[in-house]
């Protein structure tokens, strides 16, 4: 078949290169990259790629045995560094590279298209025609009904995953595909109770090892677990069954592999050119530059592709903190100082304002999370008042704190209570997600289950009791897989996880707990309604630190549903132990992290528990309780609905 060239189609017009020019630009992936094509009745693809410093760009691939000469590539006659063209006879799924030679010191690179939508899985690095367009969705219902799913008085349990180790077939010693997961993981997620799922990043990238965190496609689902429409198809099965979908992405940097955007041109065009801006020296990698109207419109479009084409419903922003400052992991004399003189990165934050303004004014109903991990204020607050405008921010500190305060032994807590109790002196200065994510259990930090001191059921009930703490704490939630089933190993994203524990009562009692948990974080209001506000919480006792306990009040807008919460997390049972509560009347257990049904000591209250007319706390009630040790009770006033009996006579 002959592949003939055509110049005189165009998919970009003047308002398209305005746009693009000024960073405003929101939708170039339609312009962008390779678009299947009709021209005088053949068939084919219109390519355009940005290299304003070449001398000369060509379409090198399947179709003309990647000759440098077959298929040149023009420069548009206008100033957007922007070269076209359409070549009839191209058929999807066949291989491409830009050959671009630049007009400095004759440089050559073959580079992938910035803007492809699907690419030969790594290690090969060529790009493919390849076209979105004839998927059905089938998630109308779920589309039309996210703004209740992801909203902030929603109810938000999140199940962090990696798609190539969550589980594996071992025969076969190979990961899940995008239409095995549809069915094996969709159903774990649903009987788990979980809202939404979060995959780590899925934009192509070359290092199986980088986990997807330095990324060359930032338009192409990578190719390792099927085709872009088999990941829609994850995706529609995941709406179906009323879960959510959550996507890292990573603006922060990108790969310095020579296929990918580095150098693009033969000069920093993505990037900045002095080293001191452009080049992250902890991860080895490269720094957009945010201040180039250009790199805004590609960075923007991108986030924008997979909520319009994936319909996906929220993307966290990877490492913000590392784009806000212009001295992140530098030393002296390694960083330029902002215009007043400061460490602020001035262009990053005017992207990420303009970012959430375009991508919730195109899609109000979804969730943008911010990974920032330093006290920059109004990260969660409106851009129009000086904030980041994102709608979530990963409570690090909130995770720090608990954590080293449960591997502490219980002996020595009562001297670190405030790592238990200082998150609420700022938990409502941002709308808080707390994590317990992956970075927690690599690099040497060992397992969730290993962090936690004692024998080994000793950290089982440690680790139950942070789980329970975690849903009570306001904030919407996150955990990484594994923890769920207390794996013991760290986290390697070679390996399956260790569902074999399973077998074992301690691991498939943790389970059943998290499952629970998500449900009763699910159906009562108090427990999610107004995480993120300060009527949703009241302290009864954050000063029992002899004791290692703690006792609060979470609240929905109805008295009624209100939910006492108490936490031992001394090693020895609280007996007669009074609290004060708001109201009279009987309340009884509706959560106890040591019972029974979870490989728990079954310590605990049975039956209903009757306030009395007695002054504790500042309150005119109060009840008297067993808190089991290493235990979390939740309590509310008869009637109420119990998940199950949770101790046996």
């Amino acid at each position: 078949m002959t592949h003939a060239l055509n110049y005189e189609i165009s998919r970009l017009s003047e308002l398209d290169i305005y746009l693009f020019k000024q960073g405003n630009h929101t939708k170039l992936y339609e312009k962008l990259g390779s678009h299947k094509m009709t021209h005088e009745g053949r068939e084919g693809f219109y390519f355009a790629v940005w290299a304003p410093n070449a001398q000369s760009v060509s379409v090198c691939g399947d179709f003309n045995h990647y000759r440098a000469d077959a298929h040149p590539l023009r420069l548009r006659e206008d100033d957007s560094g922007i070269w076209e063209g359409f070549i009839a006879g191209v058929e999807q799924g066949l291989t491409y590279k830009y050959r671009i030679v630049s007009k400095f010191h004759n440089i050559v690179h073959d580079k992938s298209d910035p803007f492809a939508f699907y690419s030969e899985k790594p290690s090969k690095s060529a790009s493919r025609v390849w076209s979105l367009e004839g998927y059905g969705w089938g998630d109308n219902e779920w589309m039309n009904e996210r703004h209740l799913h992801n909203g902030h008085e929603a109810p938000i349990s999140v199940y962090e995953i990696h798609l190539g180790s969550w589980r594996k077939k071992v025969e076969e010693d190979r990961y899940l595909s995008y239409r095995e997961l549809a069915v094996e993981l969709v159903d774990y997620v649903k009987r788990m109770n979980y809202t939404h799922v979060e995959f780590m990043p899925l934009t192509e990238y070359p290092f199986f090892g980088s986990w997807g965190y330095q990324a060359v496609g930032y338009f192409a689902a990578t190719a390792r677990f099927g085709e872009p429409q088999d990941l829609m198809y994850l995706i529609d099965m995941l709406h179906q069954n009323g879960i959510g979908v959550i996507m890292d992405w990573v603006p922060s940097h990108f790969a310095v592999d020579m296929h990918g955007l580095i150098n693009f041109d033969g000069t920093a065009l993505y990037e900045h050119e002095d080293p001191r801006q452009g080049y992250h020296p902890e991860w080895g990698s490269i720094i957009f530059n945010y201040g180039r109207s250009e790199v805004q419109s590609f960075l923007i479009s991108s986030a924008m592709f997979w909520l319009d084409k994936y319909h996906i419903d929220g993307i966290r922003v990877d490492a913000v903190a590392s784009m806000l400052y212009l001295n992140y992991a530098r030393k002296e004399g390694e960083w330029i100082p902002n215009i007043h003189g400061g460490d602020g990165n001035l262009e990053a934050v005017a992207f990420l304002q303009k970012l959430n303004e375009r991508v919730y004014g195109e899609f109000s109903d979804i969730m943008m999370i911010a990974e920032e991990s330093t006290a920059w204020p109004m990260v969660t607050r409106p851009t129009s008042v000086g904030g980041l405008g994102f709608g979530f921010k990963w409570n690090m500190g909130w995770m720090h704190d608990s954590l080293k305060y449960l591997s502490y032994d219980p002996i020595y807590r009562q001297h670190h209570h405030q790592q238990l109790t200082f998150s609420m002196w700022y938990g409502f200065d941002e709308n808080f997600m707390l994590p317990l994510s992956h970075d927690e259990v690599v690099h040497m930090k060992g397992s969730l289950i290993n962090k936690m001191p004692g024998d080994n059921k000793q950290k089982f009930a440690h680790l139950r009791s942070l789980y329970a703490y975690m849903m009570a704490h306001p904030g919407k939630k996150l955990l990484f897989m594994g923890g769920e089933i207390g794996q013991f190993a760290e986290w390697n994203f070679e390996r399956s996880l260790d569902w074999h524990l399973l077998e074992m009562p301690l691991h498939c009692g943790l389970q059943k707990m998290v499952c629970d948990l998500n449900h009763l974080y699910r159906s009562q209001r108090a427990l999610h309604q107004y995480d993120e506000k300060r009527e949703g919480f009241e302290w009864i006792d954050d000063g029992d630190y002899r004791h290692n306990c703690i006792s609060f009040v979470r609240k929905s807008d109805t008295s009624d549903e209100a939910i006492i919460v108490l936490c031992n997390f001394s090693d020895e049972t609280r007996s007669s132990y009074r609290v004060g509560v708001p109201y009279e009347g009987e309340y009884t257990e509706i959560f106890n992290s040591q019972s029974r049904y979870y490989e728990g000591w079954n310590i605990g209250n049975i039956g209903p528990i009757t306030a009395q007319k007695e002054q504790m706390h500042g309150r005119d009630y109060s009840l008297t309780l067993t808190l089991p040790p290493l235990g979390v009770l939740y309590l509310k006033r008869v009637p109420s609905q119990s998940i199950k009996p949770l101790l046996k006579d």
